[in-house]
């Protein structure tokens, strides 16, 4: 997602008010992937293609090819900006076949009986629907709009299928585990969901896990993922002060884990090198009542970032990652 707009301003590298706490968790979960981390990248690895993230909303750029599939998905992203610019066009194909629709059922995994849910960022038909995804919305702290198209490379390839592609792939892992897997959207739906809708889906399933997928806008030079956390927030219909704990913990157990399988690194304009950021104006987490976090896989407006999201193969790397710490938070 990209964090322009009109009530969105990007936000500013800043002290997390948990970034004590939270970089001494971490200290615990990331120093072995971080330094495999760096002995991949000292010997020319990268999760395929290597390549920076994305940044701000393409303006009407119309994708390219469908990028690489590779990385079969085994079987078989309201990361809130503002509207306002123009939206990319939606990709001429998918960018890979990872899963069908009718993933393997749960079955008696060491997840059986846990309930995930996977929000997929935007819709890739939010570019028709100009009206319906710019009407405001109450999240509990503020109005904002119901969603966006979200950012694109720069050759044009839409983060909505991105994150739709991810999801598919990350469902089929945790039903491979034995998880229930519920999806906000699937490419079902004419637009949307909005940000609230988005939240309630989660609450309403009485997830164990919520995580909704996401690839940034930010600019080119800036690299790298990072997890985004709730605040503490009690405003108007946004309580997360029962989740607050629990979802820095999944957050931590993510980001240790995408750095792991994906060989990336945490983002270097965010997070102080933690990965981990905590924020209070994304209505997706205000309005969850379950633990919640948003990660931003890398930035789309970043050549090098790019090469990567737009390969099938690191994009099956980023659905382990994700699975592997949501496994490992569900089990404790």
């Amino acid at each position: 997602m990209s964090y322009t707009g009109p009530d969105f301003e990007p936000p500013q590298p800043r002290r997390s008010p948990l970034r004590r706490p939270l970089t001494v968790a971490v200290a615990a979960l990331v120093p072995g992937a971080l330094l495999g981390w760096g002995v991949y990248a000292a010997v020319g690895g990268g999760a395929d293609d290597g390549g920076p993230n994305g940044a701000d909303r393409a303006a009407g750029a119309r994708p390219s090819a469908a990028p690489s599939s590779g990385g079969a998905a085994s079987a078989s992203d309201d990361a809130e900006e503002s509207a306002g610019s123009s939206s990319p066009a939606p990709a001429s194909s998918k960018p890979s076949a990872p899963a069908s629709k009718s993933a393997p059922a749960a079955g008696s995994g060491p997840l059986k009986g846990k309930v995930v849910v996977i929000d997929p960022g935007h819709n890739p038909a939010n570019f028709r629907h100009a009206s319906e995804i710019n009407r405001k919305v109450n999240v509990g702290t503020h109005w904002k709009e119901c969603d966006t198209t979200g950012t694109a490379t720069n050759a044009g390839w839409p983060e909505a299928e991105f994150t739709l592609d991810v999801a598919h792939r990350l469902r089929t892992l945790l039903e491979e585990q034995g998880a229930t897997v519920k999806l906000t959207q699937d490419g079902d739906r004419s637009y949307g969901p909005c940000v609230d809708e988005r939240a309630r889906i989660g609450n309403e399933a009485h997830a164990d896990a919520a995580i909704s997928i996401h690839a940034d806008g930010s600019g080119a030079g800036n690299r790298g993922f990072h997890v985004i956390m709730p605040g503490a927030v009690h405003d108007g219909a946004a309580d997360t002060r029962a989740v607050v704990a629990p979802s820095a913990e999944l957050g931590q157990r993510v980001a240790g884990n995408f750095v792991r399988a994906t060989g990336s690194a945490p983002s270097n304009y965010l997070g102080d090198g933690t990965g981990l950021v905590t924020r209070t104006d994304l209505g997706g987490l205000n309005l969850s009542t379950v633990p919640k976090v948003f990660i931003e896989c890398g930035n789309m407006r970043d050549g090098k970032d790019a090469a990567l999201l737009t390969s099938g193969s690191w994009r099956q790397k980023a659905a382990q990652g994700m699975s592997e710490g949501i496994v490992s938070f569900l089990r404790g």
